[in-house]
């Protein structure tokens, strides 16, 4: 069952733009985050996996990029995704010789760079904005995961709501699309909360979305938690049911990232259904199909794919 014929997929996206299929590849640019060095704090959110990334080797950036090109054996054109920690956490020089780096191949048509709300200055953002003005596609990819500042701190992520609303505003006064990350079953959260949580997001505007899954991976200060039962993530059905409500109540200009995520043992703990690749995208395709797709409980329909 294909997503894209009920969510408007960053796959469907970029095929309407550039006619053929094209991948983001994953970089690793040993950044670190101001939660982690101690600017902010130390050890991270709660859910994250402090070594997650350990395992990317730290190559060069045309290194990693040659690598992905190997793995994404059916794209010709990519973006370049600084996908690792705070992908703005560093002076702007640093990051421009990043950037650059991973456009210098003819085949990169653009760039995703994955950062925090409390970590976008605006020299960042001039320089993601010039990059735009010269064709290419450019995401900055927040990770908000929830706009209940409670909850933020409940999981330590070291910012409240009132960041990304800043950085969001300051993104779109510059033409720069937002990708807003999620996280579906945060502790002392409900449904009604993501949903919540998804309306307050498309108030202030959003380009993208990305939507995931609590995880409870190796390493993390969540593991704990879980390994005493106070801390338990979504089963597939609930995760699928919230998700399908979320997608539904998005307009169908939105353009969808993920909806579901995956990890590997031994690294994921719980739940299980996430080591399946595909297990969480089929129950959300089924559903969608079922219920309606997205905009659909919206003024905003999405429209079928075309041939």
């Amino acid at each position: 069952m294909q997503l894209d014929h009920y969510v408007n997929t960053i796959g469907r996206h970029l095929r309407a733009r550039f006619g053929e299929r094209v991948h983001k590849l994953p970089l690793h640019a040993n950044f670190t985050c101001p939660n982690r060095d101690g600017t902010l704090g130390r050890g991270g959110c709660t859910f994250c996996n402090v070594r997650s990334f350990s395992d990317e080797a730290e190559a060069p950036i045309a290194q990693q990029l040659d690598a992905g090109r190997v793995r994404a054996d059916r794209a010709r054109r990519y973006l370049a995704y600084f996908q690792a920690y705070t992908s703005t956490y560093a002076e702007v020089e640093t990051l421009q010789r990043l950037y650059e780096e991973a456009l210098a191949g003819a085949d990169i048509v653009g760039l995703c760079i994955g950062t925090r709300p409390d970590c976008v200055p605006d020299a960042a953002l001039d320089l993601l904005a010039g990059y735009r003005e010269r064709g290419y596609e450019v995401w900055l990819e927040l990770g908000l995961q929830s706009a209940f500042d409670d909850t933020l701190a409940r999981v330590n992520r070291g910012h409240g709501f009132a960041a990304y609303a800043d950085a969001t505003a300051r993104a779109h006064a510059r033409g720069i699309p937002v990708c807003t990350h999620l996280i579906v079953g945060l502790p002392g959260e409900t449904p009604e909360r993501s949903l919540d949580t998804l309306d307050r997001v498309l108030e202030l505007g959003v380009a993208g979305l990305k939507l995931h899954p609590l995880m409870i991976v190796k390493g993390s200060r969540l593991a704990a938690a879980w390994r005493r039962g106070e801390v338990a993530p979504p089963n597939a059905s609930h995760y699928a049911d919230v998700a399908t409500e979320m997608i539904r109540r998005t307009p169908a200009d939105v353009v969808y990232h993920r909806v579901s995520a995956t990890a590997n043992a031994p690294t994921l703990l719980a739940p299980a259904w996430c080591a399946a690749r595909f297990e969480g995208i089929h129950e959300i395709a089924r559903r969608l199909a079922a219920a309606g797709p997205q905009g659909s409980l919206t003024t905003q329909p999405l429209a079928p794919p075309a041939p």
